[in-house]
């Protein structure tokens, strides 16, 4: 794997400052280009292999590539992303999940604002955050984040209707007129954002499509709360009350 540019040892305390305020954080170069066009020929790859079962959706969102694909596994356990995750979270982490998030071209449609924490049945959660790692250029018009600094502190809340632009909205009315934040990435960049960031993606009016891989961390000692259903816990007959089991969720950081 090639060098990169952004490293936990090289990672600045601005940025970490920057992360903890405003609740996300632009890393340049957190794997080289060679290294995410290798990803990203996997992520279509695998894209591919399920495609018979591709409902006709102009976006396609596949979990837990790391128990499906050698290689998305390695970018998915990339103990640099994880070591960055650490420094950020200031906690001991373990895997929650990792995501391909693909957007065709041309699809004309956004991710509408949300948190990610509502949809997640976590008890004593002391943070978890993101690694949105762009796998391809990313700008404006391809489907990039836009973050609402600062919105990580709102707690409590449902889990938001992705289908319904205003739902955020409804939720927590005063975010309608606080300050927006876009962020075009390279592919190699990343941005990591705190769970309860609001945050969403603009649609990809490009040719090509737009292809990311997410590493979501949370609290390596957190439990499993009574809801919401999750489709990486369910199937697994867990108690309430019990530790998420290393097996499936690894412990990624000391």
């Amino acid at each position: 794997m090639a060098a990169a540019r952004t490293t936990s040892e090289n990672l600045s305390e601005d940025a970490v400052s920057a992360y903890r305020r405003d609740g996300f954080v632009h890393l340049p170069g957190v794997i080289s280009r060679a290294d995410a066009a290798r990803f990203a020929d996997a992520a279509l790859a695998v894209r591919h292999s399920v495609r018979d079962n591709h409902d006709g959706r102009v976006f396609t969102q596949l979990l837990q590539l790391w128990r499906q694909d050698a290689t998305l596994r390695e970018l998915t356990l990339h103990p640099g992303l994880a070591a960055i995750a650490a420094r950020l979270a200031g906690i001991p982490l373990r895997l929650w999940h990792d995501q391909l998030l693909i957007k065709d071209p041309r699809n004309g449609a956004a991710t509408e604002f949300h948190q990610d924490q509502p949809y997640w049945p976590h008890a004593g959660s002391r943070h978890a955050l993101s690694a949105w790692v762009a796998l391809v250029d990313v700008p404006v018009d391809r489907g990039c984040m836009t973050f609402i600094p600062g919105s990580q502190h709102l707690d409590g809340l449902r889990p938001q209707d992705l289908s319904d632009h205003a739902d955020m909205f409804a939720v927590a009315p005063g975010l309608e007129w606080e300050r927006r934040v876009t962020v075009p990435l390279r592919a190699g960049d990343c941005t990591f954002h705190d769970a309860r960031l609001a945050h969403s993606a603009t649609p990809n009016l490009t040719d090509d499509p737009r292809i990311a891989h997410v590493v979501i961390y949370v609290d390596a000692d957190l439990t499993l709360a009574p809801g919401p259903s999750h489709p990486v816990t369910d199937p697994l007959g867990l108690a309430v009350g019990a530790p998420l089991p290393d097996g499936h969720f690894p412990r990624l950081t000391p």
